[in-house]
């Protein structure tokens, strides 16, 4: 197939992968039956789209070439430009994380202390019901406040921390960095920040399932609400697993019906 050929199919495969095909997506309703599938799906878009566009303008530039070399000299530029300004981008996001998770591990070291009931996991002595996760490893730890543990029965309490350690066990800090890279790669892409929104709320959702294996589903979506209810200063969260998303009242009806 010629050159000129692939870069027109390639640029078409781009240009659907870049709005129509993520906003039907993020439009669709069965993404929250099959938030695996769909998460799949959203990273494959993101694959696809980076590879169509880089490979778009490099056959352009090698159609181009024997006629154009300057005009092809350019596109193939512009292809190697891209490719290194979103590797770059991963790899500043994926430091930045990576310090802002130390600085957050030495805050906790300091204000928290070991729970002796639970490996791997840390009580933070404040009123507020605060539960989160801090990816680092095989050095993880899942963090509780103790106004968590006042307010929440023994049950409602295991499913949060069913739910933080499915976050820990899946690895969800790894997808929503290399999307947030995404997006701090293309600020101006309406459609990447769309996507790093969807798939914050899927992990979440995935994370829900995990803990659905050993809870109740009424015991978990009494527990998100009671999670949710802390003021929005209160859920710190590590910077590669986000803020509660703006969705809790429809992962509880996802539970309940």
């Amino acid at each position: 197939m010629a050159p000129g050929i692939i870069a027109i199919l390639l640029g078409l495969v781009a240009l659907g992968l870049a709005a129509p095909v993520p906003i039907l997506l993020a439009r669709a309703n069965w993404p929250t039956r099959a938030p695996g599938r769909a998460l799949v799906l959203w990273q494959a878009i993101a694959l696809a789209g980076g590879f169509s566009m880089i490979g778009a303008l490099v056959a352009g530039g090698i159609a181009l070439a024997p006629h154009d070399t300057l005009g092809g000299g350019i596109l193939i530029g512009l292809a190697v430009g891209l490719t290194l300004h979103l590797l770059g981008h991963l790899a500043a996001t994926v430091v930045s994380v990576g310090r802002s998770r130390s600085r957050h591990r030495a805050l906790l070291d300091l204000l928290t202390s070991p729970d002796p009931a639970r490996p791997q996991t840390v009580i933070l002595d404040a009123p507020t019901p605060v539960a989160y996760c801090l990816p680092s490893g095989f050095s993880s730890i899942t963090v509780l406040s103790r106004g968590l543990l006042d307010r929440l029965p023994p049950q409602e309490l295991a499913a949060v921390i069913a739910h933080e350690r499915a976050h820990l066990t899946q690895r969800h800090d790894i997808v929503l960095v290399a999307f947030r890279a995404w997006h701090s790669a293309l600020p101006w892409f309406p459609i990447a920040a769309r996507a790093a929104e969807e798939v914050a709320v899927l992990v979440e959702l995935l994370a829900d399932d995990g803990a659905r294996r050993t809870t109740p589903d009424d015991v978990l979506a009494r527990a998100i609400a009671a999670v949710a209810s802390a003021p929005e200063g209160a859920r710190v969260a590590d910077p590669g697993i986000p803020r509660e998303p703006p969705r809790t009242r429809d992962r509880v009806r996802r539970l309940v019906g």
